[in-house]
């Protein structure tokens, strides 16, 4: 056996800087940076002064140390630029508001201060505070912030949470052919989670236009880089990826500024991504005025030995020291930063003896908090829902073929729409034809991703956030749980937790393969799972007619939609109008299928079919039975009044699901039912639900898992006739 060594291609190196470096900058830059410092400073200093007088609620995770990263970064952006930050972002946040004033021209020695630039200072403070005036509503705090004006796409509270998000956002710029970039900053801890590498692997193959800064704090909470990774420097992790790698000191914002302009640079010339890690230090604990060395896990000699390197006071020297700015320029900065925290204070605040109390008239209403969790449906204002009894003229179709004709309809109408997912673009039509015909069409909207769940479900709603329309496809049901963080704690939450600033306009359309001899692990239905999260959107066509009207109802959706197929469906051939693919049918309105008096019987999807023939042989007994195709199943959208017309008639309902119990939704209607129409009820709601067990591969066990025909039957015999 033979070794042969491999050098890998490497563009990874450490960026020193000099003082021919600092006396080469523009001085209003330079002064720029020691303004955005000194602001920052003194704005997390106020934070915790507040906090510790009551007046914030929740945790406040300061920037104390790391000011000089978001200085230097923002100093070269353009105010179209954007930014995707952390839980700990309010030094990005305000580098990235102040920062748009510097492009504009403004000098901080010679101009008076905005009256703007403090109002968005007193926003941000709003924000932290829980209140009206913040940039969302007080709704999203410290931790969730998002300011669309100034390029601030959001941070998120989650470690690596916002990664795909952000790396959405530069996907729709390069998307959309703007001269533009993302800048995605992270902390150190990062790193380790898969959301991480699947997102900096999807810019590195799609050549997007981001920069990756890893604020490397050397601590994730207590826990010291070196006893998590394996490595010195984090950003070799970056070159596994077709990524540009540098190093930087994180502590000196010019030094992070020429890593960032480079970065530019390398994003126009080269078209790759760029990681840079920005070694820095966090002075506090991770969240409080505290120091790390109080807990333990670090040193006070360690603290006293980056204390000299803190921007704050030796960024400002070393101004001085090399006669860039005087003694009088550099506290004349600082006496301008403290007055613009100072107005913000005072605009949130009145201080009674020593004690900072909140102002009347700024707490948000109460009356509203449930606002802006979904769209107010205004999108559909100019839109006229159709019944299939509204067309004359029909043509037969293949349910997947229906999938693939209404999305291509639509990519066709708008060129914002895009369809990702695994082997999309393969196969002719993807793994189940449910693409068929669109890659050949639209090649550079049909794309083919790794297998990365979360890395591209999390791209599809950063690039929806900025104006496009993805659709996702997710091989089969279960693999929602990999990507379950961007799905739920992302995609279902941000337009409510941003204070409905944003809308999530991604429709995720989900293949069901029970009944498939999959296992336990391919074969879930997620009804039950999806709708935990209100924020999602859930509709279940058991049709093709129902399919394209519904379609077009979700990508015409503000609000993230599930698109729920039943693998048992996609050979099934249905009618749908001819020559029209146009149509819209209503989110939240069921259907009756059938009229009958006896029974009330609730499905969706692929059990309509199974309650249709079970209701047509009990005719013979003498029971009429009425199906209703509930078709949207989120909870908030479920059609109660046309159950409750129908309970009012037959007094008695069952529930059909081929869903296992615990992942059903039949329990929360037949309870809802219960509260609206108890007085109609004549029986006891029965419910007819899978097994509570992971379906197994043997063909007769899988059955025995699911509801069948003779099942049906029973249960609808039995509750028509009061027996349950």
């Amino acid at each position: 056996m033979k070794f042969l060594k491999v050098t890998p291609e490497l563009d990874y190196k450490k960026i020193i800087v000099s003082q021919n470096d600092y006396e080469g900058t523009d001085s209003n830059l330079l002064a720029g940076m020691a303004f955005e410092i000194f602001l920052i400073r003194e704005f997390e200093n106020m934070l915790l002064t507040l906090a510790d007088g009551g007046c914030i609620h929740g945790p406040v995770h300061t920037s104390i140390g790391q000011e000089a990263c978001a200085a230097g970064a923002m100093s070269v952006l353009n105010p179209t630029d954007k930014i995707a930050s952390t839980h700990r972002a309010h030094h990005h946040y305000l580098a990235k508001l102040i920062g748009s004033y510097f492009s504009a021209g403004f000098n901080i020695l010679k101009d008076k201060i905005p009256e703007t630039l403090t109002e968005g200072v007193t926003q941000l403070l709003g924000e932290v505070m829980g209140l009206s005036v913040g940039c969302c509503g007080g709704r999203g705090g410290s931790m969730h912030l998002r300011n669309k004006e100034i390029g601030f796409i959001g941070s998120n509270a989650i470690v690596a949470g916002g990664v795909p998000l952000a790396t959405g956002a530069a996907f729709a710029s390069k998307f959309n052919k703007k001269k533009e970039v993302t800048v995605c900053f992270l902390g150190d801890g990062a790193v380790h989670q898969g959301a991480f590498h699947e997102a900096i692997n999807l810019a590195g193959i799609w050549e997007l236009p981001i920069i990756y800064v890893i604020e490397n704090n050397q601590y994730a909470v207590g826990t010291s880089v070196k006893a998590a990774a394996g490595m010195d420097d984090l950003a070799q992790k970056g070159s596994a990826y077709r990524c540009v790698s540098r190093i930087v000191d994180g502590m000196d914002p010019l030094a992070v500024m020429l890593a960032v302009n480079e970065a530019k640079e390398i994003i126009e010339k080269v078209k790759k991504p760029v990681l840079i890690e920005a070694k820095c230090y966090r002075f506090p604990h991770h969240a409080g005025p505290v120091s790390g060395s109080n807990f333990g896990y670090r040193t006070k000699e360690e603290e006293e030995k980056w204390r000299k390197k803190d921007p704050y006071t030796a960024y400002p020297d070393k101004l001085a020291e090399y006669n860039l700015l005087s003694d009088e320029q550099i506290e004349q900065i600082k006496e301008k930063s403290n007055g613009i925290v100072q107005a913000a204070v005072d605009h949130c605040t009145i201080l009674e003896g020593k004690n900072f109390i909140v102002k009347d008239g700024l707490w948000p209403d109460i009356k509203k908090v449930e606002d802006g969790l979904r769209s107010e449906g205004t999108e559909f204002n100019d839109i006229l829902f159709r019944e299939k009894e509204d067309f004359k003229t029909f043509e037969e179709i293949i349910y997947s073929d229906a999938i693939a004709a209404v999305t291509g309809r639509n990519m066709e109408k708008d060129n914002n729409v895009f369809v990702l997912g695994e082997e999309v673009a393969h196969f002719g039509g993807g793994p189940y034809g449910a693409t068929k015909g669109l890659f050949q069409k639209y090649p550079d909207r049909v794309l083919n991703t790794p297998i990365s769940e979360a890395g591209f479900t999390g791209l599809a709603g950063g690039a929806a956030m900025d104006g496009l329309y993805p659709v996702v496809e997710i091989m089969f049901a279960d693999f929602t749980l990999v990507a379950a963080d961007q799905l739920f704690n992302q995609i279902g939450k941000l337009r409510h937790m941003y204070g409905n600033t944003t809308h999530m306009p991604v429709v995720v359309r989900i293949r069901i393969a029970t009944g498939c001899g999959y296992g336990g692990q391919h074969s879930m239905d997620p009804v039950g799972l999806y709708s935990l999260f209100s924020g999602w959107r859930i509709i279940a066509p058991s049709n093709a007619f129902d399919y394209v009207g519904l379609f077009n109802s979700a990508i015409r959706s503000t609000d993230p939609v599930l698109l729920l197929e039943h693998n048992k469906l996609y050979p099934q051939k249905f009618d749908i109008p001819a020559g029209n693919l146009d149509y819209f049918v209503k989110m939240g309105k069921a259907n009756v299928i059938r009229s009958g008096s006896d029974v009330t019987v609730l499905s969706y999807s692929s059990g309509i079919k199974l309650c249709a023939e079970a209701a047509e042989e009990l005719v013979k007994e003498g029971i009429e039975t009425e199906i209703i195709d509930l078709r949207t199943v989120s909870p908030a959208d479920i059609d109660y009044e046309l159950i409750g017309q129908s309970l009012k008639k037959t007094g008695a309902i069952l529930v059909v699901e081929q869903a296992a119990k615990s992942l059903g939704i039949g329990k929360a209607i037949a309870y809802e039912c219960q509260m609206r129409f108890f007085d109609y009820l004549d029986s006891p709601i029965a419910l007819v639900n899978g097994l509570d067990i992971p379906p197994p591969v043997s063909k007769p066990l899988e059955e025995e898992c699911l509801p069948g025909i003779t099942q049906v039957r029973n249960m609808i015999f039995r509750v028509a006739r009061r027996q349950v």
